[in-house]
């Protein structure tokens, strides 16, 4: 059977790691597959740099559309990034009647519903696993190995940067503009850091996951995000003290009132396996109502992780390239016909714990005033953590963690505790999750 000639458009990390996967493990690949994938057609901006990988055989080209429509490329593998030029590659590809590869979650969570639309109307897939989570197999864990299971929530560690970030600020100590600039030195942070610190490339991959779990539309705009800028070492030390550890955590849940969608730093009991994820490791943590919880590990990003993902599509897209295309597996694991309106509930709506850190006067009645205002919220405090004034001030740290309660509640009750005169600044709000089996 002639081999199936892929076009990768874009020949940077990723797409160098997916030539040398696809080169180095040819003969095990075309076992698996039934056929030969072999690279034939490349897009790369500069057709001189230096490649970690070789291009013998490979046809390059700087125009990318040049790629997405030779009659010799059966599979489009779409690296690139970005929103605009991704997506008219992609669809131009669609309606060429190629499948598509893509590791490209920004343009599935914004775009993904209209593309999938377009691809079954084609016939032809769109795969992307390697969207989330770089090497760990999370979407095809979700769609396929628990299709058995009704999700009832998943929780995941999903952007290294982050991660990585708040490992240092708890094993060193280290404020966390000092491990940024670190994170950018070793490459693991961008020149421009927003997307991976204030949480938008983790709610990219939070959407996808939801989508699949729940069987929803792709609704990045109803994603709530909030980063870890704010976050500080004493927050951190204080956490490790009452038994938790602070994880920027995308999170999605189903409630009897809609689906809960969020990113946001996160207090982790140390004994979860997933409080113990450390540096630029990602992990998601999902439960069924059949097999409970169930935990992936591993690499999040980088060369051959997520070129490992790139081309475990490749071999499903060769193995259904000859089944029905009515009976291949969905892209967002249901029907299209069969997608649910179940609302994304707003932040306010949400139920969760809290922890609360407050710079109060040292003095009589104000630890008293605060409780009033959280009881008369209907806000019960699990625990507090009080330290002492240092000689030179007349304020001290408060630490406060409370049960769970609804969101606008606690809105409500930290505008009063900052409108008191003996609190200085801004309360800090950490939301707190146990991550119970139950």
């Amino acid at each position: 059977m002639n081999p199936v000639n892929v076009g990768l458009l874009g020949l940077g990390t990723v797409g160098s790691g997916t030539v040398n996967v696809l080169a180095r493990n040819a003969q095990e690949i075309t076992r698996r597959a039934g056929r030969g994938i072999v690279v034939t057609h490349a897009a790369a901006r500069n057709l001189d740099a230096p490649r970690n990988c070789s291009t013998e055989g490979i046809k390059l080209t700087t125009v990318p559309m040049d790629v997405v429509n030779d009659p010799d490329v059966d599979v489009v593998v779409e690296l690139i990034g970005g929103y605009d030029l991704s997506r008219e590659l992609v669809m131009q590809a669609i309606n060429n009647g190629k499948h598509v590869v893509t590791a490209n979650k920004a343009l599935i969570a914004l775009h993904g519903n209209e593309i999938f639309k377009a691809a079954q109307d084609k016939g032809v897939m769109v795969a992307f696993e390697a969207a989330v989570a770089g090497g760990i197999p999370i979407i095809k864990a979700i769609r396929e190995g628990l299709a058995g299971n009704r999700i009832e929530w998943l929780a995941g560690i999903i952007n290294g940067t982050g991660n990585f970030i708040l490992t240092e600020m708890r094993d060193k100590g280290r404020d966390f503009a000092d491990v940024l600039a670190e994170a950018q030195k070793l490459g693991y942070a961008e020149a421009d850091p927003t997307f991976d610190v204030e949480g938008i490339d983790a709610a990219h991959k939070l959407t996808i996951l939801a989508s699949i779990a729940f069987g929803i539309p792709l609704q990045f705009e109803s994603t709530y995000t909030e980063g870890i800028s704010h976050i500080t070492r004493e927050d951190v030390d204080y956490a490790g003290q009452l038994g938790y550890r602070i994880k920027h955590l995308g999170l999605s849940r189903r409630t009897a009132e809609g689906i809960e969608l969020r990113v946001h730093p996160t207090l982790i009991p140390q004994r979860r396996l997933i409080a113990n994820v450390d540096g630029v490791m990602n992990a998601i943590l999902v439960k069924g109502d059949a097999v409970g919880p169930t935990l992936y590990y591993g690499a999040g990003a980088g060369a051959d992780p997520t070129a490992s993902a790139v081309v475990a599509d490749l071999v499903d897209v060769v193995r259904a390239m000859t089944a029905d295309p009515e009976n291949r597996v969905p892209h967002l694991a249901f029907q299209p016909d069969a997608l649910s309106d179940t609302p994304i509930l707003p932040m306010e709506q949400v139920e969760t714990a809290y922890y609360l850190r407050l710079q109060a006067n040292d003095k009589p009645g104000v630890l008293a005033d605060i409780t009033r205002i959280l009881g008369e919220a209907g806000i019960s405090i699990e625990a507090i953590l009080q330290k002492e004034a240092a000689l030179d001030e007349i304020s001290v740290p408060i630490i406060l963690l409370t049960h769970r309660i609804r969101e606008k509640q606690m809105n409500a009750a930290i505008a009063q505790i900052e409108a008191l005169d003996s609190i200085h600044g801004e309360v800090v709000r950490i939301r707190l999750e146990t991550l119970d089996a139950d």
